[in-house]
């Protein structure tokens, strides 16, 4: 096992997904990696109206993309997130954007509110005296798609990229479909704390230090997104209309749990419906998410 370490800096950090990007490193399956990355803003400095990184950015500020040999499309990357260090600010935002769920809630676009936060121990505390517990995650962790060209950060998609799962703690692994050669990694949108669904389309924003193992699964059980988390398994749906989102991430769930039990799809439906979850994850990216949880240990054998 090698291990390796990444700063964000102008050449290694990235603002698109792009297959014809040259990869800022490459490691071997078993390597593992400390990979800084600035706020989804890419700020330099604990001004949310300060200096980026870059200057004009087309969409979130991530370190990568990371090559990782031998990864080919059908294979699944497995990364274990094995600590998250929050930076020792972050920021909060609501209405800056003319969105329907805005006008829907009332609130004026244009007049936006302002939080920041001083992050230290275990806690985030903002500038009008509210606290929040940490329980840091990366917003986004993906795979660049298949398909020549730059794309957006912004929508989650089969292979990863904007999920903002707030399960994604220390201690997870999450598995991506690989869709190119070497998978080409990208991470970033440090969230130092966030409630499902992201309603104000940001979390408390930061800086993060992940500490990650990067390994390759030849045949994966799912061929989606999935992981195994503190909260139990995991699985993802992603689509502009909730309900398609939510049916991706319960079909997905039954196959993981028709394989898992050795039952059929429709005895796992039943059996989902006794101890699954189906939460939000995010309203705030375009692209919608839910994602199923099976809790650990909700389903045993008699």
């Amino acid at each position: 096992m090698v291990e390796h370490r990444l700063e964000p800096t102008v050449d290694t950090v990235t603002d698109v997904f792009d297959r014809d990007r040259a990869p800022v490193l490459t490691v071997d399956p078993g390597d593992t990696l400390t990979v800084r990355s600035l706020n989804a803003s890419g700020h330099l400095a604990k001004d949310i109206h300060g200096l980026k990184l870059i200057p004009e950015p087309k969409g979130h500020c991530l370190t990568g993309p990371i090559a990782v040999r031998g990864a080919e499309p059908g294979m699944a990357l497995a990364i274990r997130l094995e600590s998250l260090q929050p930076d020792d600010w972050g920021f909060t935002v609501a209405a800056v954007r003319d969105n329907a769920l805005n006008r829907r809630l009332g609130v004026v676009p244009g007049e936006p509110v302002e939080l920041t936060w001083d992050i230290a121990d275990g806690k985030a505390v903002n500038q009008l005296g509210f606290e929040v517990r940490l329980a840091p995650f990366l917003g986004v962790i993906g795979l660049t798609p298949a398909e020549p060209g730059p794309h957006s950060t912004v929508p989650p998609r089969p292979c990863g990229g904007n999920i903002d799962c707030r399960e994604l703690v220390a201690g997870s692994t999450l598995f991506l479909p690989v869709t190119v050669p070497e998978a080409l990694l990208c991470l970033g949108d440090g969230h130092g704390a966030q409630g499902d669904g992201e309603v104000s389309g940001t979390a408390v924003e930061c800086g993060m230090t992940t500490r990650l193992m990067v390994d390759l699964v030849r045949e994966p059980a799912i061929r989606t997104a999935h992981a195994i988390t503190p909260a139990g398994k995991i699985t993802f749906g992603f689509d502009s209309d909730l309900n398609e989102a939510a049916a991706q991430a319960l079909s997905a769930m039954l196959d993981w749990m028709a394989v898992g039990y050795g039952v059929d799809r429709t005895t796992a439906l039943a059996l989902a419906s006794t101890v699954v979850d189906l939460r939000i994850t995010q309203v705030a990216n375009q692209t919608w998410g839910v994602h199923a949880v099976l809790p650990d240990g909700a389903l045993t054998s008699a």
